[in-house]
């Protein structure tokens, strides 16, 4: 029996979610060495190498973790900004990458990336939007194209947070936050965005400073007709709380709560909320990267979320913003078709 190809990986960006993938790349996923890491806060990247006992080389410059020939496959969890140019330098260097959602900034950045991975002839990115290997949504999305409700009429959403830092704004509800429902939305019901809404209804004393909008009202419409209505309120106190719920013709489809031991004492029933969306999410996570990582290695194209389902979100993300600035007024959306390159 041979034995199985270790992928060597370099991790650009160890914040706190870097941090979270680095102890999954080397503690929960097989076949996996991590040789290198980089971040731009020195010493940080070395503190969380002796903090999970290990040795790789610590780059200050992405530029060199991109090129050094020990790395196989690069992760980018850097700063959003810096999504773009660590996954254009990856792509100039034939190396497959995992980024974490945002693909980009804007609209632009996310098709230059889909232009420079075309030159490769094949997919070579897989983009972060988790919440497609969690086994409730990939239940719900198998329901909905089984035809199980019927024709989907409605969705209703909510994302919900327990609390964010004030530097947190009303721009990053949207393309931090709101974005895993655009994504997750297009994907649950394989239907175009064609417009969307935002605007805040009345706001939070919990916001640090009056430029802060939340809660919001996300509201968005596809081409079939079928009308989505998100609320993403981000510092709401109580817990780390999400819903979905699929209206159909003939039925409704409702995301479960995550499950949790019920306590019944001095007479009453009840349940914990989560307050953290890693926790949520945690085996999704590790599904995700397991399927990235089994594909990569064996020299296949990752087969999640593509550069052309950041794109999509990045546009509807761009909109959803243009409509939050402009109280609420509704912006049309009008997507080309998704190229043969990016279908299944």
């Amino acid at each position: 029996m041979s034995e199985a190809k270790i992928t060597k990986v370099g991790i650009v960006g160890i914040g706190f979610i870097g941090r979270d993938h680095l102890h999954r790349l080397t503690k929960t996923i097989a076949n996996v060495d991590v040789t290198a890491v980089c971040d731009i806060v020195p010493g940080k990247a070395q503190k969380a190498l002796d903090d999970l006992g290990l040795e790789a080389k610590d780059y200050s410059d992405y530029h060199d973790l991109v090129k050094d020939p020990d790395v196989d496959v690069v992760v980018c969890t850097a700063s959003n900004e810096a999504h773009y140019e660590v996954v254009m330098a990856a792509l100039k260097e034939g190396k497959f990458t995992f980024c974490e959602k945002p693909l980009a900034l804007d609209a632009k950045q996310c098709m230059d990336i889909i232009e420079e991975e075309k030159k490769q002839g094949r997919r070579m990115l897989q983009v972060g939007f988790m919440r497609h290997y969690a086994p409730e949504y990939v239940q719900m999305k198998k329901m909905i194209d089984d035809g199980v409700i019927g024709q989907p009429l409605m969705i209703d959403e909510r994302h919900y947070n327990q609390t964010q830092p004030e530097e947190y704004d009303s721009t990053r509800s949207i393309i931090e936050t709101a974005i895993h429902e655009i994504d997750l939305n297009h994907w649950l019901i394989s239907d175009d965005y064609k417009n969307i809404r935002v605007f805040s209804p009345l706001q939070t004393r919990h916001v640090q400073n009056k430029d802060i909008k939340d809660p919001q009202i996300v509201m968005m419409e596809t081409k079939k007709g079928i009308n989505i209505y998100l609320q993403v309120f981000v510092r709401c106190q109580y817990g780390y709380d999400i819903k979905c719920d699929v209206i159909g013709e003939e039925g409704v489809l409702e995301l479960p709560t995550v499950p949790q031991v019920a306590t019944r004492l001095d007479a009453q029933y009840s349940t914990k909320i989560l307050t953290d969306w890693k926790a949520r999410f945690e085996s999704a996570y590790d599904i995700e990267f397991r399927d990235f990582i089994d594909h990569v290695s064996q020299g296949n194209s990752p087969e999640g979320p593509s550069a052309w389902d950041g794109y999509i979100a990045a546009v509807t993300a761009d909109a959803a913003l243009v409509s939050l600035e402009n109280d609420g007024e509704k912006q049309d959306l009008d997507f080309p078709e998704r190229p043969e390159f990016y279908k299944d």
